[in-house]
C-alpha cells in the first residue's frame, strides 16, 4: 500500500515495513516529514501498534550534508548509512550493490 500524506511526502506500508520518503531541501520539507512522523506514531496509538523504534533509521540521500534529526515519539532516530530494500543495498553516496 502506498499512501500519500502530504506534497512530496509518500509513506509505503508492508507487512512488517514502513517507509516515509520525501524531499528535503528546505525547512519546510523538514517540518512536513517530522508532522508525517508524528501522524505515523499517533496511527500507530490508535491501532494498538508499536514501532521498534531501535530498528528505525534516517538515511539522508544525495549531495546535501546538512542531517536533520528526526523523532518518532520522543525518541531520536539515529541516522543510517545504508538501507537494504528488495535485496539492493543503498548508501548514503547512492552507490547501489
Amino acid at each position: 500500500m502506498l499512501a500519500t500524506w502530504t506534497v512530496g511526502l509518500s509513506a509505503s506500508k508492508f507487512a512488517d515495513n514502513t517507509k516515509l520518503c520525501g524531499v528535503v531541501n528546505t525547512l519546510e520539507g523538514r517540518e512536513a516529514i517530522q508532522r508525517d512522523l508524528d501522524r505515523l506514531e499517533r496511527w500507530a496509538c490508535v491501532n494498538l501498534m508499536k514501532f521498534n523504534k531501535a530498528k528505525c533509521e534516517v538515511l539522508h540521500l544525495g549531495w546535501c550534508k546538512l542531517k536533520h534529526k528526526y523523532r518518532l515519539g520522543r525518541e531520536w532516530i539515529e541516522s543510517g548509512s545504508e538501507e537494504k530494500n528488495l535485496g539492493i543495498l543503498v548508501g548514503q553516496n547512492l552507490n547501489m550493490t
